[in-house]
């Protein structure tokens, strides 16, 4: 009797999926088709192993990842940005972990979304420095064109040294 070994992916090889990026950078509604055409996608393995047990809210067989990117220059610890793509929801997400690959800290940082028959959109610029300038606002879902520009707002984060994701307004 044969007992099936569990693949394990090692945590370098997840890492070569994500591409290191020269900064500034910034994500938008579009960004992810360029990241899609450059970026091979993520074998289900690596997503199950990595990305799932992070997911705070439940995954469907129709949720879809794409790795964008890797931040530069990142001495003591890796920051990775994924597309995550599920119904009527598209996130951007900054995780960090340490060099042996421990997971540290995680932040939704631009996307679009519904919620109660309205479109939020935000878009997420990351600077030199890893501050990241994050801008969003409202629209109704029937009317995308009736953008409520006082419905803007902003926020922006810092992704320390350490790895830990913080607000910094």
């Amino acid at each position: 009797m044969f007992m099936k070994k569990e693949t394990k992916i090692s945590f370098k090889h997840f890492l070569e999926k994500f591409p290191k990026v020269k900064l500034p950078i910034t994500l938008s509604d579009d960004s992810h088709h360029d990241f899609s055409q450059h970026n091979p996608p993520l074998p289900a393995l690596m997503i199950e192993q990595f990305l799932i047990p992070l997911e705070s809210n439940e995954i469907d067989e129709f949720t879809e990842y794409i790795p964008c990117f890797r931040l530069p220059k990142t001495e003591k610890i890796h920051a990775i940005v994924y597309w995550k793509a599920a119904l009527l929801n598209y996130e951007y997400v900054l995780l960090t972990f340490d060099k042996k690959g421990t997971f540290i800290d995680k932040q939704i940082i631009a996307g679009t979304k519904t919620k109660d028959n309205a479109l939020i959109r935000s878009v997420a610029t990351i600077d030199e420095d890893w501050i990241i300038y994050m801008a969003g606002g409202v629209a109704p879902t029937n009317d995308e064109t009736n953008y409520d520009a006082a419905s803007t707002h902003t926020i922006n984060l810092e992704l320390l040294a350490n790895g830990k994701i913080i607000h910094s307004n």
